[in-house]
Formats: structure tokens, C-alpha cells, sequence
């Protein structure tokens, strides 16, 4: 016999917003803040895991004599790529690309705050409101690494102005903010040997994929390459 107990209590929307890319909603579920954007899940506070490994696996990859390493990452969500980056003394600059102006008001304020507070405050953190992509093609600024998390994968965009992102001409724009020798690490929600096999064509070296295990289902992924010297 069921109770009403039994019953999940429904997500509550904390906030919803048009932003300039569609709508993207912060909502509280049990103890867990998610992110939607325009209906599609693209975070929770659950875990973060796969990314903090995103900013390991980078940061692993590089040269190790490279002194205080500039770190660009595209997407900021709930946070946990930026705050793991501001917790490791080796990084210097760390820039994060964030295109919806709500996700970075809800760090700023409350209720994402209580992840992300201490990074934002750390003075080697720059936030930067703009769309990756416009970024990649108009900054004159260079990188040691470029971490990305904006999709779900390059298989599963979240977007579909960010298919050409994972494309040949994409990753030239990733390559062309990334120093000699800089490495570009992609989060992923299932691996993706099509990429892997892009990657190499588009000239990136070492590349391997790296697997996360999850609770149920296929393992999260990070894709890595490896700017030619």
C-alpha cells in the first residue's frame, strides 16, 4: 500500500528567466539546485565529479614546467569547474565564459553563491558575459588550457549554434586561443569516439578520453588533445 510518502515531492522553480539565448530556469529538487535550459537538463549540485575531473585532467596534461598556467573555462553552471580551478595554487589566471546573465547573477547572489563565492572573490578569477563561440573567434588573449562545458557533449548540444563548436573549423578556434603545448579538455555525458577521431584530424595531439563512472548508465567522459609545440 502506498503512503503519501511515497509520492516524490515535484522540482520547485526557484527562478525562471528569457534570457538572450531562450529560457533557463534554477530549480530546487530535494537538496539538489538544477539548471535548465530551454527544457533541457543541464546540471545538478548531485555530484561534480566529471567536473572537477575536467579541470584535473588539464591541468595534469600540461607541460609541467609551464609556472602559473592560464586557464579559460567555457560554462559556468553550478560552479564546480571554477571553484575546483580557484582551490589549486598552480593555476594563475582562471577566465570563465558565461553567457546567460542569470546563471552568473545566481552566483553572484544567492542561492548558487554558497558554491562558487569563495572562487569568484579569488582575484586570479575573471568572469567573462558573452557566448563562447563569439569568444573563441574575437579574443586576442591565449591560453595554457581551455576547459569546456557548455553542452552535454559534442554529440548532444544544448544549443544548435553550438554544433560547429566540435567541428574542424571549431576546434581551429580552440586551438588558436590555446599557447604551444596547450590542452583542450572537453566534458562529455557519454564518449564519443567520432570527436576523438576529429580531434586528431583537426591536428590535436595525445588525444585520449578519460572516463568518469556514474552512479547508473554510461560513464561520463573528458575528452583531451594537445596543442602541437
Amino acid at each position: 500500500m502506498s503512503t503519501p510518502y511515497d509520492i516524490p515531492e515535484p522540482p520547485e522553480v526557484l527562478d525562471r528567466r528569457e534570457g538572450p539565448y531562450g529560457e533557463v530556469v534554477l530549480r530546487r529538487h530535494g537538496g539538489l539546485l538544477q539548471i535548465i535550459a530551454n527544457g533541457c537538463f543541464l546540471m545538478d549540485t548531485s555530484d561534480g565529479r566529471s567536473e572537477r575531473r575536467l579541470v584535473d585532467a588539464a591541468l595534469a596534461a600540461l607541460d609541467p614546467r609551464a609556472a602559473a598556467p592560464h586557464v579559460l573555462i567555457g560554462g559556468l553552471g553550478v560552479g564546480f569547474s571554477l571553484a575546483h580551478a580557484a582551490g589549486q595554487p598552480r593555476w594563475g589566471r582562471i577566465a570563465v565564459v558565461e553567457r546567460e546573465p542569470a546563471i552568473i547573477e545566481w552566483h553572484r547572489a544567492r542561492p548558487l553563491s554558497g558554491l562558487s563565492a569563495e572562487a569568484l572573490a579569488d582575484p586570479r578569477t575573471e568572469i567573462v558575459e558573452t557566448d563562447l563561440v563569439r569568444y573563441l573567434d574575437e579574443t586576442s588573449d591565449t591560453f595554457d588550457a581551455l576547459c569546456l562545458d557548455i553542452d552535454n557533449g559534442p554529440d548532444w548540444t544544448v544549443t544548435e549554434g553550438n554544433d560547429g563548436l566540435y567541428s574542424p573549423s571549431g576546434l581551429a578556434s580552440c586551438a588558436r586561443v590555446l599557447r604551444p603545448l596547450g590542452v583542450l579538455a572537453v566534458w562529455s555525458a557519454k564518449p564519443s569516439p567520432e570527436f576523438e577521431e576529429t580531434l586528431r584530424n583537426a591536428g590535436f595531439q595525445q588525444v585520449r578520453t578519460e572516463e568518469i563512472p556514474v552512479a547508473r548508465g554510461v560513464p561520463d567522459v573528458v575528452h583531451i588533445g594537445v596543442r602541437p609545440g
